[in-house]
């Protein structure tokens, strides 16, 4: 299928890293332009840039939680391209050690909500008043299961999620359709989440390492396997198009093998004379 992508110019998130960089190599392989957004991996994404020499792109580093530096990454775009048509949200980060919240220090709650959430809302500010100017464009927000199903250990990262993928994007399918309404030839300003579940990125190479861990999260899936990057990637392409998914907005699509959740207890730690 055609999805008349040729040309836009995407603004990707987090391009250096694992998720991103997949998603980078599916637009240029769709001959879209590219804004490769990196924060502190500038070597990450210059390689990344190199790979894909075939399609026009720029490299911006900018810490996304700084308003004036995300300001100066849309301004540089508009001043290379002239326009951006997709924004991609997919940077992130969270803490990687399970800290339950009765021992999280505030400091690390503010941090993620900072690193996730409020980097998104800053982005998407600053891509509306683009849109408004153009009266076209679309978004993707890059989620996570942690958001549908809740992570123990990690609720600050699951709320932060949780807020993107539910509040702002029903809340901003409504906005953005106002922003760049609908035309005869136009579909209308629309935005979506995409919630990866567990995916082979090198973020996650030493948990996926071990086989227990692996059996534990694949064991509430109907399709028993770890995401690949492109899974997610080729989502993100859909929903960026406007020929393919013209009629799609507000919505959050789960990537995870159809799971239902995580496992609370392993077998071996139930007692049967108690349950």
């Amino acid at each position: 299928m055609n999805t008349n992508l040729a040309g836009r110019v995407i603004l990707i998130t987090g391009a250096s890293g694992g998720i991103g960089s997949a998603i980078a190599r599916r637009f240029a392989g769709e001959g879209a332009k590219l804004v490769l957004h990196c924060h502190r991996n500038q070597d990450g994404a210059r390689k990344l840039q190199r790979e894909l020499a075939a399609v026009e792109s720029i490299v911006v580093a900018a810490d996304l939680t700084k308003e004036s530096q995300v300001t100066k990454l849309f301004a540089r775009a508009v001043n290379q391209f002239g326009r951006v048509d997709t924004l991609v949200a997919n940077a992130g980060s969270w803490e990687t050690r399970d800290v339950p919240l009765h021992k999280m220090p505030l400091k690390q709650w503010r941090s993620t909500l900072d690193c996730v959430l409020t980097s998104a809302f800053l982005c998407l500010r600053e891509f509306f008043l683009i849109v408004a100017k153009q009266k076209h464009g679309n978004a993707v927000l890059i989620g996570s299961t942690a958001a549908v199903f809740g992570e123990a250990g990690h609720a600050d990262y699951a709320a932060a999620k949780a807020a993107m993928a539910f509040g702002l994007t029903r809340t901003l399918k409504n906005e953005l359709a106002r922003v760049a309404p609908h035309t005869r030839n136009y579909c209308g300003g629309r935005i979506n989440c995409v919630c990866p579940g567990w995916t082979a990125v090198p973020r996650n190479a030493t948990k996926l390492t071990n086989a227990r861990m692996i059996r534990k999260v694949t064991a509430t899936m109907a399709l028993p396997q770890i995401a690949r990057p492109d899974d997610i990637a080729n989502a993100a392409v859909f929903l960026s198009s406007d020929t393919l998914a013209r009629h799609i907005a507000g919505q959050t699509l789960v990537i995870a093998g159809g799971m239902e959740g995580r496992l609370l207890w392993q077998p071996e730690e139930i007692d049967p004379s108690t349950a």
